[in-house]
This record gives structure tokens, sequence and C-alpha cells, in this order.
């Protein structure tokens, strides 16, 4: 794939950055995030045809589902960058793990994006993990486009999927399209902004055929051969039309309201309104917050976070690409800025750019964009790259796991190597790793057990080591801290067989059990426990 970021030298800053669009696809599992995803990339001429997450039967895979593992079981299991250019604009897409077990890492990526785009299964409506994710776009108040998927199948009445929305998850809907029946009675979506009706025709995988328009809400076709799904439609517009929030740009931005699309992504079926929505009502990149002041996206000075590290995306180079952010500024082919956390120089030579795990060097990129950086070591999830004076730039979290295990290797001479992979895992966030002070070996902790099946096949696969996982006991581990060093330092002597320092290097307490826990708090008032920790801040 060529760099799509490559632009007229005479271009300036401010317009390269209005141009960029970079967004996150949001959904409980199975309602189809990865299908949208692979049709977004085909409408938007990123790829010829779609794969499919269920392609271990054809061999043919999701773009954005890279890992062996992810392929093996049809779902995704990490985050994956996209960038591709539509109608003018540099579109960046995060795809995110929409199984619960890896929160933490679509949680990172959507402090990366200004914008995101919800996918609802219309059978089941809202979902947990939905639930949960839209808790963090409105900490951070990102604005939601939905997308209501699975129409040509027997759903929900549509009417109770809107008010689901706006009950559950507080936000207020502006329906753009409405459906005109459902399963084998969907005739089509009706476009309320237009005042057209897009007839559905089962999709072919490509991106060729046009979509019939049928103008007017009582087109004969309509009348003829849905005759019973056109009347209910009828009656639903007119509700649609009296109680529905009118679609106002500024309360989406605001992350208030979201406009609502119907159709079927397997099918192709609206993912163009979905490609014009991102492209003309998302926001170009937001400013920053730091806590010295705001970040502005146009500054001369380049800026950039890093949110996520991936270890082993091309097996044949054992590479490690640390996922930046570009904050403000604009990257240029051997930019030298300051790594804040050692405060060293250091210089970006070799950024690339993604589709996926095929990736393309790339001289220039901007404020918006997602670049990678190859790296062995020296970055980490939180570090923040800049030209300008020192930034803190507001944080990327971590959360208590909630399982803990330690591996068991079932050949003991790989024990080095084991602890080396480990440690890699650890620093890209794919599980917490907590070396104990006493090195009695290392222990990992997780939100689910998905989690450890994924880290002993990638174990195994890429770094060609055999592991399972035996429990341990240990019950909560909160990462801890003072201000005063002489407590700490008591703490420290009187505890060290139940602290660890975690792939970072913070102090984490592993409490063995609920009452060792209390009793700890209770007994060291100086010293504060914490069930988050802000990625970078050791």
């Amino acid at each position: 794939m060529s760099s799509t970021a490559t632009v007229n030298t005479a271009t300036s800053l401010p317009q390269e950055v209005a141009r960029r669009r970079t967004f996150a696809i949001i959904s409980h599992p199975d309602a189809g995030k990865t299908t949208l995803t692979e049709k977004l990339l085909m409408y938007g001429g990123a790829i010829r045809s779609a794969g499919t997450v269920k392609g271990k039967k054809s061999n043919q895979f999701a773009t954005s589902d890279w890992m062996e593992v992810e392929k093996q079981r049809g779902i995704s299991v990490a985050s994956s960058v996209m960038q591709f250019e539509h109608e003018g604009c540099v579109i960046n897409l995060l795809d995110t793990p929409g199984h619960q077990d890896f929160s933490e890492d679509t949680y990172r990526v959507l402090t990366a994006v200004d914008a995101a785009l919800m996918v609802i299964d219309a059978a089941k409506g809202v979902e947990a993990q939905t639930i949960k994710l839209l808790e963090v776009c409105r900490l951070r108040k990102t604005p939601v486009i939905t997308f209501i998927n699975k129409m040509d199948r027997e759903v929900r009445d549509p009417l109770e999927l809107i008010d689901e929305i706006e009950d559950i998850l507080k936000l207020d809907c502006a329906p753009v399209t409405w459906p005109v029946g459902m399963g084998k009675q969907f005739a089509g979506v009706y476009d309320l902004h237009r005042h057209q009706m897009l007839k559905f025709t089962p999709g072919d995988n490509t991106a060729d055929s046009e979509v019939e328009v049928l103008d007017g809400e009582d087109h004969p076709y309509l009348v003829e051969h849905f005759p019973i799904a056109h009347a209910t439609f009828k009656e639903e517009v007119e509700i649609v039309r009296e109680a529905a929030s009118p679609f106002d740009h500024q309360a989406f931005l605001a992350g208030d309201l979201s406009p609502v699309f119907f159709g079927s992504a397997i099918n192709n079926f609206g993912v163009r309104d979905i490609l014009q929505a991102l492209v003309s009502w998302a926001p170009s990149p937001r400013p920053r917050e730091a806590r010295q002041r705001e970040v502005l996206p146009d500054e001369a000075d380049f800026t950039g976070i890093v949110f996520k590290i991936q270890a082993n995306m091309n097996p044949l180079h054992r590479d490690r690409i640390a996922f930046l952010r570009i904050c403000s500024g604009e990257y240029r082919q051997g930019l030298r800025a300051t790594h804040l956390r050692s405060g060293k120089s250091i210089k970006l030579d070799h950024a690339i750019t993604f589709m996926a795990q095929e990736r393309s060097h790339l001289s220039e990129a901007y404020a918006g964009d997602i670049i990678g950086i190859p790296n062995h070591g020296r970055l980490r999830i939180g570090d923040v790259i800049t030209q300008g004076e020192t930034l803190k730039l507001e944080g990327i979290p971590h959360f208590s796991p909630e399982i803990f295990r330690v591996a068991r290797l079932n050949d003991p001479l790989r024990a080095k190597q084991l602890n080396k992979a480990l440690q890699e895992l650890g620093e890209e966030g794919t599980i917490q790793v907590f070396e104990p002070l006493e090195k009695t070996g290392m222990v990992l902790g997780a939100v689910g057990q998905l989690q450890f099946e994924t880290v002993a096949h990638r174990l195994l696969t890429e770094y060609k080591i055999d592991a399972s996982f035996d429990s341990v006991p240990v019950h909560k581990a909160l990462w801890v801290s003072s201000a005063d060093a002489a407590a700490m330092k008591r703490f420290l002597q009187s505890n060290a067989s139940r602290l660890a320092r975690d792939a970072a290097g913070a102090l984490a307490f592993m409490a063995p059990n609920r009452s060792v826990l209390q009793l700890t708090i209770e007994k060291w008032p100086e010293i504060e426990f914490h069930s988050t920790r802000e990625v970078g801040a050791t």
C-alpha cells in the first residue's frame, strides 16, 4: 500500500489537519464490527473485496484481524490501525477488540481518536460491553455515530431499539435513515434528510454495484411488493418525525446526540451512508488536554503520545511497533524531538502507516494521524514525544486486573526466553506482568480468561515457547504511592514479599485475599492504594 499522507508541499498545516478524520469502531462481540470495518475499507477504496470473520473456512480473513489467533477464532483480540483516503479526507480507522476480556486495549484506543462509530446488533440491542465503551466516550465527550446492523434478519422493533439507546446509554438519537421491514421483508431504508428510499439488494462483496434510489415514501414498488412493511414504516416515520431529536451538528460534536443509521454490513447495505457521515460530520483533530495547557493540533511544534505497543506484527522480523497519535504539528522523516520520560533526544526516521499488518514508510504525517515507530523497548504506552516545551498529556489508564496466573513451562530450559517474552507482552498491554521484588517468578494479571489463552497461543506461535498457566494466591493488585518517602521505605521493608513491579516499573501491592488487603490499608494510612494507574506514571 502506498502512503496516503504525501501531499503538495504548498499545502498548509491547518489544511492538512482539517482533512483528517480519526475514529474507532466499537461494539459488543458479534455485533458485526469487524465486518463493517472491512466494508468501510472496501467502499473507501482501500481494498478490492472484503474478507470475512468466517474466513477460517475459506482462507480469506478480515483485513483488521491480522494475528493468527484472530484468524483461527474469528474474533478481534487486538486493535488494528488502517489509513486510507476518501473524498479528500485522510481516514484513520481503528478497529478495536469487541470481547470484554480485551477492554483495556479498547480504552487506550479511545484516548487516541476524535470520534467513534458504535455498531449495535438489531436483534440484541444495547449489550454490556457497549455500555462500558459508551461510558468512556462520554467521559471524553467523544462524538458517536450509531449503526444498527443486521436488518436483513428477524430483529427487534426499530422504535424500541432507539428508546433503548436513549434510556440505557443516555444518548439522544437522531435517525438519519429508517428501515422498511426486516428479515426477508427488508425492503431497504428511507433517508429522512434526502426523502429518498434506498432499495435493499443483497451485496455481492464488491463496491461496484450502485444502490437503487426510489423517490418518495409511497413509491409504487414499496406499496406493491412490501405492503405490510410499508404500512408499518409509514406509522413509524410519523412517530419519528414528531418525537425524535432532529440532527444537530453541535450537539453531535459535544457527544450529546448520535445520528443513527440502519443497514446490513454483511450485505454492503448502509455502509456508504456511514462513510459519508464520517467525512461530512466527524470532527477534524481536536485539541488535546495537557496538565500545563491545551495543545492545539495546528501548532507548529510536533507532539505525539504512544497509546499502544504491538510486538511481532511481522513474524519474520520479530518487530515491535509503537503506535503514536500525532496531537500537534507534523512529522517529517528524520524529525528530532524529545522523549519526555527519559529527557533524551529521539530521531524519528522510519515511521510507517498501516493497513492492518501491511505497512509502508511515509515521509510526512500530520496531527490526527496514527503512525508506527519501530521500537526496541525504548518507548512505552503513555510516552510523550515533543519538539516544544515539556507537556504532560492527560493519561491513558491501566486498570487493576481481576484474574492472576503464573506461567508454567513445559521445557524448563526456556525460562530466560519466557521472561523476555512476557516482559514484551506486558509492555504492549496484551497482559499485565508483575515481577515480585523477591524474584519468585512473574505473576500475570488479566481482565478475563481469554487473555491467557491469547498469551499462550502467542508464546507458542511467535516465541516458540510452550507454556500453560496455573492459579496463584493473589486476590488483588493495587498500585501504591506516598508523598512520605520515609513511610514508603518502611512499607517496602515490611511488605517486600507482597510487592511487585509491573512492566513499566510501577510498584504494586499483591494482596492474597480481601482481609489482608483491608488490614494493610488500615495499617498504613500514609500509603495510597490505587486501582488504576495512568500509563507513563511510575
